[in-house]
C-alpha cells in the first residue's frame, strides 16, 4: 500500500471558537497541527502518496505542508466547492489516485487520534480479499455511535445507527473512522453529490453482497470533535499515552516549545503544552492544558483541562477549568470560568466579572 486519502474538509463546528480561523485538522495538538501526527503515522506505516480532501479553509493546508517532501511524503490537495460528505469527498479525489483496480487505498478521517496498527488493517484487507475493510473499536457506551456487528470471521453483518434502547445495543463495536478500500470500489461511489459512506455507501455495498471486513483494534482511540476531547488528546500525546512520531520533544508531563517563556516557579503538569512565543508568568499553575502560540498567562492564574488560543491572555489569579479561550481573547484578572465555557475570539472579559463560586480561591 502506497497511497491514502485523508478527509480534512469538515468545518469543526463543535470545536468553535478553535476553528473560527483554523480548520480542525490544523489546530495544534502537542505543539504541531493535529494533521501532522496523522501524516507521520501514515508515513511510518509505509504510505507514500496522500491526497487531502479539503473544503473548509482549504487555503491553509498547502502553504503549511507544501508537497509533503519535508515529511517524506507526496501530498496532493483537492478542494470541494460544496461539501460532499465522507463518500462524496472520497469519490471527488479518485482521479488523483495511482492504484490499480484491485489495489488497496487507505482512507482516514482528519479528526481521529488513534494507535491503530495501520499495516495490520491492510494485511487483514488483503488476506480476507475484502472489498472494504474497517477499523472497529470497542467502547463502553456505544449509544453515541454507529454499531458494526461482525460474525466469527470478522465479516461485517450490518450497520446500525445510534441505538435508542438497550435491546438495540447488539455489539460494543463501532466504526472507528479508518478504512481500506479496494480501488475499484471507490469508483462505484456516485460523483458530484453528497454521499455518506456510513449511511449510504457501506449499507448499499452490504446489500449487494460485497465483502466488508471488520478488524477490531482496541488500542488508543479518541474522536477529537469536542474541545474537551481535543485538549485531552493533546495531553495524551505529550504524556505518551497516544502514539505519534511527530511530537516535537520527549514525552513527559509537559512540552515547552522553542521561544516559549515559563517562569521558574510556574507549575506545568498533566501533559500541558506551551506553544511558541507564549508566556507563563510566576506562580501560574497549568494542568493538562494547551497554551497556543503567543498566549500570555499572567501571575497566579490556574488553568485546568483548558485550551488558550493564540495571542489570548488570561489575567492574574483567574481560574479556568474545562474552558476554551478563542484567539486574541482577553480574560481579565480575578475571573473564574468553568464547565465548558467558550470565550469567543477577540472577546474581552473585564476583571472580576464572572464567577461560578461564591469565592474563587
Amino acid at each position: 500500500m502506497t497511497e491514502a486519502i485523508l478527509l480534512v474538509g469538515g468545518k469543526g463546528t463543535r470545536l468553535r471558537p478553535l476553528t473560527v480561523h483554523t480548520p480542525k485538522p490544523m489546530v495544534r495538538a502537542a505543539g504541531v497541527p493535529f494533521l501532522t501526527h496523522q501524516l507521520a503515522r501514515a508515513k511510518a506505516a509505509g504510505v507514500e502518496h496522500i491526497v487531502l480532501a479539503t473544503s473548509y479553509l482549504a487555503e491553509v493546508f498547502e502553504p503549511y505542508f507544501g508537497d509533503g517532501s519535508s515529511l517524506g511524503l507526496h501530498l496532493e490537495y483537492v478542494t470541494e466547492e460544496e461539501p460532499l460528505g465522507t463518500g462524496g469527498a472520497i469519490r471527488n479525489v479518485a482521479s488523483r489516485l495511482h492504484s490499480g483496480p484491485d489495489e488497496p487505498v487507505l482512507v482516514f478521517n482528519g479528526d481521529i487520534l488513534t494507535g491503530l496498527d495501520i499495516r495490520a488493517l491492510v494485511r487483514t484487507h488483503e488476506t480476507t480479499g475484502a472489498d472494504v475493510s474497517l477499523h472497529l473499536t470497542k467502547v463502553t457506551d456505544p449509544r453515541a455511535y454507529g454499531l458494526v456487528p461482525t460474525d466469527g470471521s470478522g465479516r461485517v453483518l450490518a450497520f446500525l445507527e445510534k441505538p435508542q434502547t438497550p435491546e438495540e445495543i447488539v455489539t460494543d463495536q463501532i466504526n472507528a473512522g479508518a478504512y481500506v478500500f479496494r480501488r475499484s470500489v471507490i469508483d462505484t461511489i456516485p460523483a458530484g453529490r453528497p454521499v455518506s459512506v456510513e449511511r449510504e455507501t457501506f449499507p448499499e455495498l452490504l446489500a449487494t453482497g460485497a465483502h466488508l471486513q471488520g478488524m477490531v483494534d482496541s488500542t488508543y482511540w479518541l474522536d477529537l470533535g469536542t474541545p474537551a476531547a481535543f485538549v485531552r488528546g493533546s495531553a495524551d500525546l505529550v504524556l505518551g499515552r497516544a502514539p505519534s512520531p511527530a511530537v516535537p520533544g520527549r514525552c513527559g508531563d509537559r512540552l515547552i516549545l522553542p521561544t516559549a517563556t515559563v517562569a521558574p516557579d510556574a507549575k506545568l503538569t498533566g501533559g500541558t503544552v506551551v506553544g511558541e512565543g507564549a508566556f507563563v508568568a510566576e506562580g501560574a499553575r497549568v494542568f493538562g492544558s494547551t497554551i497556543l502560540p503567543g498566549a500570555v498567562i499572567e501571575p497566579g492564574a490556574v488553568i485546568t483541562d483548558s485550551l488558550i488560543g493564540s495571542r489570548a491572555r488570561v489575567g492574574t489569579r483567574s481560574v479556568l477549568t474545562d474552558t476554551v479561550i478563542g484567539d486574541g481573547a482577553v480574560v481579565g484578572a480575578d475571573n473564574e470560568l468553568r464547565s465548558g465555557v467558550r470565550v469567543w475570539c477577540d472577546a474581552r472579559i473585564p476583571p472580576a466579572s464572572l464567577r461560578f463560586s461564591s469565592d474563587a480561591s
